[in-house]
């Protein structure tokens, strides 16, 4: 059982029968009464945030939340299938589970997924993710018009905005919380 006081940004409770995450933490205290601890929370089932005041006498129950390592194997369609490392069970998640998540997973990735009583409700991907470049627009020397990078498209479908010299049949590594270029990977 968490009290106001233990509240945090990250962390994750049962409020109105779902769980939720914590992304924002004020604490105040006014010169009267009892202190404020003012929390922008997120759905983990539906992902609509919500703002709160809660007071130091309130108290919340932990989110029956547990991770298990799983690999992604393909997708079909819109469902991406993973397995359990340990059992070898299977389960499908579909597209709008992952969110962005879908554009960086590659076959036999190790990922985390998260489950709520048995529902797999989201997943963690590696910070970072290799992945091979299936289209670039050359870029041409000398075109100083535009801005100093370019759109590619990579083997997932996802497309970002990479450095001029990137082309065709490179490998990149790119940043999986933000989706952004990090660097060309020599392999």
């Amino acid at each position: 059982m968490y009290t106001a006081s233990d509240l945090r940004k990250g962390l994750k409770i049962m409020m109105d029968g779902s769980p939720y995450i914590i992304t924002v933490f004020d604490f105040s205290k006014p010169g009267k009464g009892q202190a404020l601890y003012k929390c922008k929370m997120r759905n983990l089932i539906n992902g609509n945030s919500t703002e709160r005041t809660f007071r130091s006498n309130d108290k919340f129950e932990p989110a029956p939340l547990e991770e298990r390592p799983m690999q992604y194997l393909y997708s079909q369609g819109d469902e991406f299938h993973f397995m359990d490392n340990n059992s070898y069970e299977q389960l499908a998640m579909t597209r709008e589970q992952l969110g962005d998540n879908a554009n960086f997973l590659i076959d036999n990735m190790e990922v985390s997924v998260l489950f709520f009583n048995v529902t797999p409700i989201d997943i963690t991907l590696p910070i970072f993710v290799n992945l091979t470049v299936t289209q670039a627009d050359p870029w041409v020397k000398g075109d100083t018009s535009g801005s100093d990078t370019k759109p590619v498209t990579v083997e997932t479908g996802y497309v970002l905005q990479v450095p001029p010299f990137i082309e065709e049949g490179d490998r990149i590594q790119i940043d999986t919380r933000t989706g952004e270029y990090i660097t060309r990977v020599k392999e």
